[in-house]
């Protein structure tokens, strides 16, 4: 017998191990799609000409989403088989990911803007005359190739679906799984295998961040057109990547870490007690399986549906009783705000790296992948391990939380004042004669230099002139001929570059931008530097945070709190923030792209001081709302401590009085006292 036993608790422990290996595996498979659809946001709006507010809307729809089920799942979901429903979830988070890739196979192949045409022909003796063909263009640049664009332009919304799909997927991962862990595993473990979970998911992230940047330096079209008549690199801000091809990955990964879930068991018995549960099972189990399995069948079915009809009843009950707890209402409004930074941060912060500190696309998501993302994996496993290596409570792991935070945002006030100038391109930011320009309109693309070319203001085809000047287009350059195919394609005898040398010095311009300053370069350093050790400080907060609002909440609505949480959270917290910081930061645009269709397109040049300004001073303003939120959440912590203490040291007070009527008036009046609050908080 105690053979079977032992054979049990192995049995029992091996499946708690089982869906811990999983549950770890499907927190990197979520991160992981949607660490690479942060990465892919730049080429999905290069890809579909859209501004930085649309795509912003299309990044919330993963939140909408989550709001569409997280409530119901929470709730009922906590009463089904969890495991199975993550199963689910993980089979719908793949196939959203798949219909996000479709648009690639349905639309027309990419055609980035260009103001000449590129010729490939290497024994091609024409020369191609910017200045002279324009006159051409003037009047036709509008209306090329109308029909395949107004055909490709409306395929935005299959991203758009998709990544709803993925939020409705995503929604049972988080709440179910949490509750599950922490139901069947020891108390003391819980913050120890949740730092575990969270560690390898944040792996996810790695890997998608530099799946984006692989992918973001091959050309979209890869395998249909020939990579020769492609005359712009991965640094151009026309450039997109294979921005498809990750998603088949992502929901491939997806599709695989469903399997386990739908092989796992409704219930375990809880960590340590297993051998309560192996002797009922040895008493009574096998005979109740040999003679009444048709009555408990049709007896189970009753009670599901008898369970589902109080479960509806008791929803609003319990919302009540979770709301009144004023810790968890805290903790909720301090979650809200700092989510609003973060989401504003992780998604426009590789096209900040790329406007401010003139980094590529590629290399921007690459960095975050490989130095940010670490930081924070090794944050988050040293906040799991100092709460269990120093066994802190409530008020210790909100200390360790508090800390981490205001710390964290003092290393983020400081990246405000670390910025690079304004990328020198003639007519945008500084005039053709090398002037600080302010105030930017269509007429200051002309200049006396280029007044006889007629050239379209529209396109944006830069070239790079030796004085590290960048101008829009060859034309706008002033550029009379030019030599070489392709990618090595040179302009000569450009007058507008002539005004800003000395006699004698080349005249001549090379396709795309010109590099920013090597001091730009120290400071992009400084700014990395900063960014990686505030990752570090701030994650080293996140499970003791965790802790905390787990700790808060009474047992049987632990479910219920997290799934409310996660649906408040990402509903005013993941998607207003990426729609209002796209507004924001498309008011910042300096150039628009144009469509093929003559519409406006995707920006292809920001001011980058304005866009620093706006982009870290909202993300600084948030951070600081947080950090006032937590000292209040401390010193509510401490006062219901304190409270909960008393009310103890009451009862035993009334126990040990010499009077048993005082010690009866003593515990009546203190279970009085703490009746109502312990309904409305859990005991801390």
């Amino acid at each position: 017998m105690s053979v079977e036993s032992k054979k049990t608790r192995e049995a029992c422990c091996s499946k708690l191990k089982l869906f811990l290996a999983s549950l770890a595996f499907v927190y990197f498979a979520k991160a992981f799609g949607g660490a690479y659809m942060k990465s892919s946001i730049t080429q999905i709006e290069r890809r579909f000409d859209i501004p930085s507010s649309l795509i912003g809307v299309i990044d919330g729809s993963f939140e909408m989403g989550n709001l569409l089920v997280i409530a119901f799942v929470s709730y009922f979901g906590a009463k089904l088989h969890r495991p199975r429903l993550i199963g689910i979830g993980c089979v719908i988070m793949a196939f959203g990911s798949f219909i996000i890739s479709l648009p690639h196979f349905l639309q027309d192949l990419y055609k980035y803007e260009t103001s000449v045409t590129h010729s490939i022909d290497a024994n091609s003796t024409e020369t191609i005359l910017p200045c002279l063909t324009n006159h051409s263009m003037t009047d036709t640049d509008e209306t090329l190739d109308l029909e395949p664009k107004a055909v490709g332009s409306s395929m935005w919304i299959y991203v758009f679906v998709g990544n709803m799909l993925r939020g409705i997927g995503e929604t049972p991962i988080m709440p179910l799984g949490v509750s599950y862990l922490d139901d069947f595993s020891k108390e003391e473990n819980t913050p120890f295998y949740l730092a575990c979970i969270n560690t390898v998911g944040i792996l996810g992230p790695m890997f998608g961040y530099m799946l984006g940047s692989f992918l973001a330096k091959i050309y979209v079209d890869v395998g249909f057109v020939d990579l020769e008549s492609v005359s712009i690199n991965y640094k151009d801000s026309r450039w997109v990547g294979a921005w498809w091809l990750g998603f088949i990955a992502t929901g491939t990964v997806a599709l695989l870490s469903s399997i386990p879930f739908f092989f796992l068991p409704r219930s375990l018995p809880k960590q340590g007690e297993e051998h309560i549960h192996n002797h009922i099972e040895l008493s009574s189990l096998a005979e109740q399986d040999n003679f009444l399995a048709d009555e408990q069948e049709q007896e189970e079915e009753k009670e599901k549906q008898v369970s589902i009809r109080e479960m509806a009843k008791e929803f609003v009950p319990s919302l009540k009783r979770l709301f009144r707890n004023s810790i968890y209402t805290l903790m909720i409004l301090t979650y809200l705000v700092v989510v609003n930074g973060f989401i504003g941060l992780i998604t426009f912060k590789p096209k900040f790296l790329e406007q401010t500190y003139g980094q590529s696309a590629s290399k921007a998501t690459f960095l975050i992948g490989v130095l940010n993302l670490p930081a924070v994996a090794l944050g988050i496993i040293t906040g799991g391990y100092v709460l269990k290596r120093f066994k802190l409570g409530v008020i210790g792991a909100a200390r360790v939380a508090i800390t981490t935070t205001v710390t964290s945002f003092c290393l983020l006030a400081v990246q405000v004042f670390l910025h690079c100038d304004n990328a020198e391109v003639a007519g945008l930011t500084v005039s053709y004669q090398g002037d600080s320009h302010v105030s930017y309109n269509q007429q200051t693309l002309l200049s006396q230099c280029n007044a006889g070319c007629s050239c379209s203001m529209k396109h944006w085809d830069p070239v790079c002139s030796q004085n590290g000047m960048t101008y829009v287009s060859p034309c706008l350059a002033g550029c009379q001929t030019s030599t070489g195919v392709g990618r090595n394609m040179e302009f000569h005898n450009c007058t507008c570059v002539g005004e800003m040398i000395t006699p004698g010095m080349n005249m001549s311009t090379v396709l795309g931008q010109c590099t920013r300053s090597s001091n730009c370069d120290r400071m992009f350093k400084i700014y990395m530097a900063l960014s990686v050790v505030g990752s570090f400080i701030s994650a080293c907060g996140g499970t003791p945070g965790y802790i905390v609002l787990l700790r808060s909440i009474q047992s049987d609505l632990k479910a219920l709190a997290l799934g409310m949480q996660t649906l408040i959270v990402r509903t005013l917290g993941g998607i207003p923030p990426p729609i209002y910081f796209g507004v924001l930061i498309d008011r910042t645009c300096l150039k628009w792209g144009t469509k093929q269709c003559g519409g406006r397109g995707a920006c292809r040049l920001y001011d980058a001081n304005t866009f620093r300004v706006t982009y870290l001073g909202l993300i600084n303003g948030f951070y600081f709302l947080s950090n006032i939120l937590w000292v209040f959440l401390y010193f509510k912590i401490v006062k219901r401590h304190k409270k909960l203490a008393l009310r103890n040291q009451a009862k035993e007070n009334g126990l040990e009085g010499k009077g048993e009527a005082n010690g009866r008036a003593s515990i009546s009046i203190s279970i009085t006292k703490g009746k109502d609050d312990t309904d409305k908080e859990s005991t801390i």
